[in-house]
């Protein structure tokens, strides 16, 4: 592999080798041994969409790894300022060992790892958001001991948390149930994708617009945001249509009593998670925080390592 662009383009051997050595560095780190696996090389974090975990979670993970990270705000290089893609992927191709770039259109990452000579890491698009489904998987593995054959709900806004799951939970052969209202659907790529995968993995893919046939028996219930960075003006009406998608304890009971919840984060409690669900003792929404380090440790060891 050179880029981390879609979990849909790995393999199930891929992926699993991402966990596989994410779990190790996460154990080895507690253990305080140290690693120099990408000692001397630079990363560069071109942010044009702000967060909290992936810049912390990016820097600190080059840090552990031996290496160093460069912030990229959008105000800080001329792609902000009309520069081509083209001619910034091979400058900084001259400069770094590998980009992550988290942003609005995923076109953009697409044309770093085409024109760029160095290996490309998708932090999230509109469209993706591969690292955060790796640390999701992550996580559900450290709690429940396996993948396969679990059945893993979504519930909510078909965007690109849900997109990406449906790539991640089929490839490594996990049921998925998601429930979104009418027009919020997840992309229909995405869709095709996921059930082609699932015809090889043996796993199903349920659609529905009822959250209670989603989360019916589900080992895991996720949720998001109803209001994505960038829709801030549709907030008013997405609430009002997302208004019965809540996952409040009436519809979390309705799936196995050891299910456990997660939510990416950042959470606004009482829109799509009522407080007693995320803060609750089912609730595992910190070690899937924690695990975007060492989910995203093992992406960056396994593509820019000599």
């Amino acid at each position: 592999m050179k880029h981390l662009i879609s979990l849909y383009d790995c393999t199930t051997e891929e992926i699993h080798n991402f966990l596989k050595l994410a779990i190790k560095l996460k154990k080895e780190n507690k253990e305080g041994k140290t690693h120099h696996i990408l000692k001397g090389k630079t990363l560069g974090m071109i942010f044009t969409k702000s967060s909290t975990r992936t810049r912390v979670s990016f820097e600190v993970g080059m840090y552990q790894l031996g290496g160093q990270a460069l912030f990229l705000s959008s105000n800080d290089i001329q792609l902000g300022r009309g520069e081509t893609i083209y001619d910034t992927a091979n400058v900084l191709s001259r400069y770094l060992d590998g980009i992550m770039i988290r942003t609005y259109a995923h076109q953009d990452v697409l044309d770093l790892a085409k024109y760029g000579q160095i290996s490309i890491i998708n932090g999230l698009t509109d469209y993706l958001h591969p690292c955060q489904i790796l640390a999701d998987l992550q996580t559900i593995y450290e709690h429940k001991g396996k993948l396969e054959g679990l059945t893993l709900s979504y519930v909510g806004d078909g965007n690109n948390i849900s997109n990406s799951l449906l790539h991640g939970c089929t490839k490594v052969g996990m049921n998925i149930s998601i429930a979104s209202p009418k027009g919020y659907e997840c992309d229909a790529e995405c869709i095709d994708h996921a059930k082609e995968t699932a015809a090889k993995t043996g796993c199903k893919v349920l659609l529905t617009e009822d959250p209670a046939e989603a989360v019916s028996g589900a080992d895991i219930v996720v949720t998001d945001t109803w209001v994505s960075m960038g829709q801030e003006s549709e907030k008013q009406e997405r609430i009002k249509i997302f208004g019965n998608y809540t996952v409040d304890d009436k519809l979390f009971g309705m799936a196995k009593e050891d299910a456990i919840f997660m939510h990416c984060l950042p959470a606004y409690r009482g829109y799509e998670v009522a407080d007693s669900v995320i803060d609750g003792p089912r609730s595992v929404i910190f070690d899937e925080a924690e695990n975007r380090l060492h989910a995203q440790k093992a992406v960056m060891a396994t593509l820019m390592a000599d």
